[in-house]
C-alpha cells in the first residue's frame, strides 16, 4: 500500500469525508482543508484542485482492498480458495464502501486523471499475477495461461461483477450470492481449473 505523509493522508481522507457529504460539485477546497486541519495553501503543495485529490483517493481505497486481499487470501493453499477469498473481499469491501467507490469513479472520470487508472492498480496487479504463477507451477491453471495479462482479466472482472451489483444494480445484495458464484465459475473456466 502507498505511504502518504501525514498532511496529504490527512488532506486524502478529508476530501473523502467532504466528497460524500456534499458531492463533488458543492465540496469545496475550503471545506476539505478545514477538516485536515492544514492552511489552504498546504492543499496546493500536494494538488492543483479538489479533483486532482481523486488518483490518490482511488490510491487509498485500492490500498485498502489489497491489504484486506492480502491478509485473508494469502494464508491460504490452494488458487481455488484464494480466488474465492479475493471474490468475497471484493464484494464485501465494494459494499462498505460503495460511496467512496462510486464517488471515486465519477470524479477521475471527470478529470484528466483517469489515464492514471491503471498505475494506481499496478501493485494489486502485480500481487495477483505472482498467486497465478504459483498457480501455475503447481499445475492448479493452464500452463499457457499470461499471468501479467490474466491478473488484469480477472481483477477486472471481479471488480466489475462488484460494482454492478452494489453500484449500478436496484437489486443490489440480492443479486451478489448469484453473481459471485458467476465470477468464480467463468475465472475458473478460463484458467482451466478443476
Amino acid at each position: 500500500m502507498l505511504l502518504l505523509d501525514n498532511k496529504k493522508e490527512r488532506i486524502v481522507h478529508s476530501a473523502i469525508e467532504v466528497f460524500q457529504e456534499k458531492g463533488i460539485e458543492k465540496a469545496k477546497v475550503s471545506d476539505i482543508v478545514k477538516g485536515a486541519g492544514i492552511a489552504q495553501g498546504t492543499f496546493y503543495l500536494y494538488f492543483s484542485s479538489k479533483l486532482a485529490v481523486m488518483p490518490s483517493i482511488a490510491e487509498v481505497m485500492v490500498g485498502k482492498m489489497l491489504d484486506t486481499i492480502k491478509h485473508e487470501a494469502e494464508p491460504l493453499e490452494g488458487f481455488r480458495e484464494k480466488l474465492e477469498k479475493v471474490v468475497d473481499c471484493v464484494f464485501r469491501l465494494t459494499e462498505a464502501d460503495r460511496d467512496v467507490f462510486a464517488l471515486i469513479y465519477a470524479g477521475m472520470a471527470a478529470t484528466e486523471h483517469l489515464n492514471e487508472w491503471e498505475s494506481i492498480y499496478t501493485e494489486y496487479y502485480s500481487w495477483m499475477a505472482e498467486q497465478l504463477e504459483t498457480a501455475k507451477a503447481r499445475n492448479e491453471i493452464h500452463s499457457e495461461t499470461v499471468s501479467d495479462e490474466a491478473a488484469v482479466l480477472v481483477i477486472g472482472l471481479i471488480e466489475s461483477a462488484a460494482d454492478q451489483t452494489y453500484l449500478f444494480s436496484p437489486k443490489g445484495k440480492l443479486d451478489a450470492a448469484r453473481k459471485k458464484q458467476a465470477v468464480l465459475q467463468f475465472a475458473a473456466r478460463a484458467l482451466e481449473m478443476d
